[in-house]
């Protein structure tokens, strides 16, 4: 009876990994919306200069996210020597992670006319809560887990697992702030342009923010059941390491899928002739 409430639980605690990525498969018919809301409308040269200008920001940032994820693998190898191969992937995914974030957060303004009296977008027409939540959750979840090993992490472990995640985050929720607090553009052709462009921040740097708090949380919640597994000492809390081999392994899973939809949103928005011409 104990091993089928431990499979059960083990297939519990994995079905979130399965709702995060539906959710992130509806967010790519958002993405089409978008992008097909931009194709209808008439060609601007306001809007294209706009949209040229954001993918050649987008691509510099990246770029230097790419230049500090190879630095911090140089810095790992000198300072780990050998053992610094594990280190390798984490370091340069922070790096290009950490470009996707200054990217969304540093965007040039618009200079088209804006609306007056000032209209706002509604968070919803940016990006689901689900998703928006399920970010901000995950963060939570790294932050007390962190603090539940800090003893067993050391002090340069502990740091280095909070600032990653929290550092990420502070990030997103700059980066969302300012696509919901820009007054909307007056009227025509640059409306869907710029909803398009807010869709697109949205969901980069939640998607960024979601995979650096999610692969330190699985990995966490591993060390953690490795670690409880000589402290269990009654029947009940024996259920308490499968729950966190599942967790952490669910945790795992959620930050690869939201890492693979993450890369079909690094396209920038484009505008080319339009669909009805």
């Amino acid at each position: 009876m104990g091993r089928l409430i431990a499979v059960v639980l083990f297939i519990a605690l994995m079905a979130p990994a399965g709702l995060l990525a539906q959710g992130w498969s509806h967010a790519s018919a958002r993405r089409g919306a978008a992008a097909a809301g931009v194709e209808f409308v008439p060609v601007s040269p306001s809007a294209t200069a706009h949209l040229d200008r954001q993918a050649v920001h987008g691509r510099r940032l990246r770029r230097l996210g790419l230049l500090a994820g190879v630095a911090a693998v140089i810095t790992t190898v000198v300072l780990f020597a050998e053992a610094s191969v594990f280190l390798w992937v984490p370091a340069l995914g922070t790096g290009l992670l950490a470009g996707v974030l200054l990217a969304e957060v540093t965007r040039p303004r618009a200079r088209w006319a804006l609306s007056s009296p000032a209209r706002r977008p509604r968070r919803g027409e940016q990006i689901s809560l689900w998703l928006l939540w399920t970010m901000r959750g995950a963060v939570a979840g790294v932050v007390l887990s962190t603090v539940w090993l800090a003893d067993e992490l050391g002090r340069a472990l502990t740091v280095t697992a909070l600032a990653v995640p929290l550092g990420g985050w502070l990030l997103a929720e700059l980066a969302l702030a300012r696509v919901l607090l820009r007054p909307l553009p007056a009227d025509g052709a640059d409306v869907p342009v710029d909803e398009a462009q807010r869709t697109w921040t949205a969901h980069l740097v939640v998607g960024a923010a979601s995979v650096l708090a999610l692969l330190p949380l699985g990995a966490l919640l591993l060390r953690a059941a490795i670690d409880l597994d000589d402290r269990v000492t009654s029947d009940g809390a024996g259920l308490l390491p499968v729950a966190l081999v599942a967790g952490g392994f669910s945790a795992l899973i959620a930050g690869v899928l939201v890492a693979g939809f993450l890369l079909t949103w690094l396209r920038p928005v484009r505008q080319t002739s339009p669909a009805l011409a």
